[in-house]
């Protein structure tokens, strides 16, 4: 009996410990813990998501170029809408029943309790109209939220553009982050600094009664968090030369990249034809992106990223910087023009060395460069010899930026193509190229392809007598310096002094009698200017203009790469636009006399140029 006792009042102490345990849980809950109470009170509560304020985009000098705009939506929770008045609902916002169908469809699609965009971008009477009438239809809520805008119509492709994520964003793990309704970059620096621009979104409860009238924060404000701004992105872009690109550009086709050689800053990035980027953004967004998008002339293509051409002359210089590191030429190697190997583009003295080679552009000349690099004295008529050649020649060729990512702060660029030799293998089959097959190359001709953005980093690598940083539009973001990848030095394995050899030769490309590009030259302003200029073979039509150059020519700030479709010689308009990016940018105004040029070059070269030329 005593032990029956016992197991009594133990069972009772158990009860009585599990009563205790329960009635201890239930007064928290009931008493001290909220979190339950809000849950149950939702329909109560209203969960406010504050978007961030998005990261203003500056140029060099501190000036705004990219900003927030206050806009509204229209959001809908599908499970709260009752007994919707739709003539009315339709009336106040103007709005057709097919098209607020279609919406609440879309919505009720992506999710019955989540609210999401029914009517994007209100104009100022749909926010005054619904809004004083929301409190009639429960379920819709007005959600204010930031759209950019733009100070200037400049730098269209560089600064991308900003829109609604989509279902298909929402979807992916990527975009966890997100919500409907919200904003995030589509393109150019607004995608690529995302992260950076976003900012972290916060959310605050509000008691509300049945009416949706606010009765204020809930608990004090206990369990709001706070929305925290996108960090600012300040560019390397100089507005006013980014400014007279875009105007040297009007009309045509092809791309403007200027660039500081020091430290791979971007001063100015053009892509023409453009557009103005206040197009992509606001109500009608989608409509404006494909009237653009179905534009034959492409102007949402980003030329000095995606257009990949062959270089033209400007890629003898990459040649000869190679053969001068193998020891296969030096200086003052002489070669006849011998118009048997190759044709020349006019008659000439011989070019008994680099310098006379480089000022009149001697195909001959570069072609026997490059033969001496490939072949190293083995026959031009083996393919195997051929292969082992154009191999380490291809080597010493990537390494200038080429068939390769550069790393640019901005999506979608293009690698280019340097051919290999399993490339002709597939082109040709095996054993059946030699370098008779391949010779275009050492002109900058064939199936070699670059980008704008390839060419000027070339120049850069030139001027700075062999190394480079990754180029890039971002010198800072909020108080910090560019991203790490930007602030590495690259450096070729190519002695300076072959890259120095060049360069008295480009500087007679400009300045020297007869030179290819004379009016590229600056001497009577005092600075002195290296390039080299390129006319583009084109079997669709007139040939493609090039020039790429730096200044000044003993201590180069600049580095101009121009590339405009159908132009011809590239001597006669390629370069003197080139020429007049350098002085604006350097002496911060153009001479008046060269300032007339600027109403030409936008159209066909002038004929008073050829004249001079």
């Amino acid at each position: 009996m005593q032990y029956l006792e016992g197991r009594k009042f133990v069972v009772m102490a158990i009860f009585l410990a599990v009563a205790v345990v329960f009635a201890t849980r239930l007064f928290y809950i009931q008493v001290l813990d909220g979190s339950y109470k809000l849950a149950a009170d939702r329909n109560t509560l209203q969960r406010i998501v504050q978007t961030p304020y998005r990261g203003l985009i500056y140029d060099r000098a501190g000036k705004l170029l990219v900003q927030n705009t206050p806009v509204y939506d229209l959001m809908v929770v599908p499970r709260e809408v009752k007994t919707l008045d739709t003539a009315r609902f339709c009336q106040l916002l103007q709005l057709p029943v097919e098209d607020l169908r279609a919406g609440l469809l879309a919505a009720k699609t992506y999710s019955r309790v989540k609210a999401s965009p029914l009517v994007p971008n209100l104009s100022t009477p749909e926010l005054a109209a619904i809004q004083d009438n929301l409190m009639d239809f429960p379920g819709f809520s007005i959600k204010a939220r930031m759209a950019r805008s733009y100070q200037d119509t400049i730098m269209a492709h560089a600064l991308g553009y900003v829109g609604p994520v989509t279902p298909a964003h929402l979807e992916k793990p990527k975009y966890a982050k997100y919500i409907a309704g919200d904003n995030l970059g589509i393109s150019g620096l607004e995608s690529f600094y995302e992260q950076q621009l976003m900012g972290q979104r916060g959310v605050q409860y509000r008691m509300v009664n049945v009416r949706g009238i606010e009765k204020g924060a809930f608990r004090g404000g206990e369990f709001d968090t706070l929305s925290r701004a996108g960090q600012d992105l300040h560019l390397s872009i100089d507005r006013e030369l980014q400014r007279l690109a875009e105007q040297l550009m009007a009309g045509k086709r092809g791309s403007v990249v200027a660039l500081d050689p020091k430290t791979g800053e971007i001063l100015a990035f053009v892509s023409a034809p453009s557009y103005n980027p206040n197009k992509l953004t606001g109500k009608g967004l989608g409509n404006r992106y494909m009237e653009l998008l179905r534009n034959p002339e492409r102007p949402l293509f980003d030329r000095p990223l995606m257009a990949t051409y062959p270089p033209g002359s400007v890629f003898k210089l990459v040649n000869e910087a190679i053969a001068l590191q193998a020891g296969v030429v030096t200086p003052t190697t002489g070669f006849q023009c011998n118009w048997k190997l190759v044709r020349c583009t006019h008659r000439h003295e011989p070019p008994n060395n680099v310098n006379i080679a480089i000022k009149q552009s001697c195909n001959p000349y570069f072609y026997q460069v490059m033969r001496a690099m490939v072949m190293r004295g083995r026959s031009t008529r083996k393919t195997e010899d051929a292969a082992l050649g154009l191999a380490d020649w291809r080597q010493q060729v990537v390494n200038f930026g080429l068939a390769q990512h550069l790393g640019v702060d901005l999506p979608g660029e293009r690698m280019g193509l340097i051919p290999s030799p399993n490339f002709y293998n597939k082109q040709y089959g095996k054993n059946h190229w030699n370098f008779r097959t391949v010779y275009s190359l050492s002109i900058g001709q064939g199936e070699i392809g670059i980008t704008g953005l390839q060419m000027a980093n070339i120049l850069a690598i030139i001027a700075n007598r062999g190394w480079y940083y990754t180029p890039h539009f971002v010198r800072s973001i909020g108080k910090q310096g560019p991203l790490p990848q930007f602030q590495v030095q690259h450096r070729l394995p190519i002695e300076p002094r072959h890259f120095e050899a060049l360069v008295p030769g480009m500087q007679e490309v400009v300045d020297g009698r007869g030179g290819t590009a004379n009016l590229a030259s600056l001497a009577d302003v005092g600075i002195s200017v290296a390039g080299k200029t390129g006319t583009v073979q084109n079997y669709h039509g007139e040939d493609h203009a090039t020039f790429a150059g730096f200044a000044p020519a003993e201590d180069p700030k600049i580095v101009v790469a121009v590339f405009i479709e159908n132009a011809g010689f590239g001597g006669l308009s390629a370069a003197p636009l080139a020429s007049l990016l350098m002085e604006k940018y350097l002496r911060g105004k153009v001479a008046p006399w060269r300032k007339r040029w600027e109403n030409w070059l936008p159209g066909p070269a002038d004929r008073f140029l050829s004249r001079r030329h």
